[in-house]
């Protein structure tokens, strides 16, 4: 028996595409900051209809990496100093709230999920490969996971994809430098599976403000 494909899951899915292609961009900085988003080139780059587009649009204003102009259209979200500095604050704060919670009630299905995630980004950095930034950011919200509290953990993962595009943009520009990170992930795993939650929750934040003290001079530069 033939069945029909069902329309509305097929738009879903353009849609859904179209979301985390334009994410992607925005997030890398191929679609800069402040940059129109005009939705016939964008049909024409994603190669979809114009619905599935300015529906991911609309999500991504929910997710603040786009912004609508006066109800005429879109634009990427602008960057500042000063809203790196605030993303950064309210990582700090509420990292550490869910860190905290999350080791509060540490068992040892979430130590194994945490030791295999932080395998898993340590793989990824050695190939080098585009999987790091995913497995980088899997290890993140696998320290947090244990903290029962899904909104908290929804706003710790929408900060970070806000935190990292500053960083892809800073890593487009004539001084940036890499600095190793791998000791500092190392350090925060053994504090949290020792489950010892203000030596954790310290490194987690140096950690953060090592990367954000370098960030804020490449934007003073």
């Amino acid at each position: 028996m033939n069945v029909m494909p069902n329309p509305l899951t097929k738009d879903r899915s353009a849609t859904h595409g179209s979301y985390l292609r334009l994410r992607d961009m925005i997030l890398t900085g191929d679609l800069p900051p402040g940059q129109k988003l005009k939705i016939e080139e964008l049909r024409s780059l994603l190669d979809t209809g114009a619905s599935p587009v300015r529906e991911a649009l609309s999500l991504l204003t929910s997710d603040m990496l786009v912004e609508r102009i006066d109800q005429r259209g879109f634009r990427a979200a602008p960057v500042s100093k000063a809203n790196f500095e605030e993303i950064l604050a309210l990582r700090c704060m509420l990292e550490e709230k869910a860190l905290r919670a999350s080791l509060a009630g540490a068992d040892s299905s979430w130590e194994e999920q945490l030791v295999l995630a932080h395998h898993r980004m340590k793989k990824a950095a050695q190939k080098g490969d585009n999987g790091f930034e995913e497995a980088h950011k899997a290890f993140h919200m696998a320290l947090l996971a244990n903290a029962n509290m899904p909104m908290l953990e929804r706003y710790c993962a929408q900060l970070y994809d806000l935190n990292i595009r500053y960083r892809n943009l800073a890593a487009r520009g004539p001084r940036y430098r890499t600095r190793s990170v791998q000791n500092e992930h190392q350090e925060i795993l053994e504090a949290s599976l020792k489950r010892d939650a203000d030596l954790a929750a310290r490194l987690l934040i140096d950690h953060y403000r090592n990367t954000g003290n370098y960030l804020s001079s490449q934007m003073d530069a």
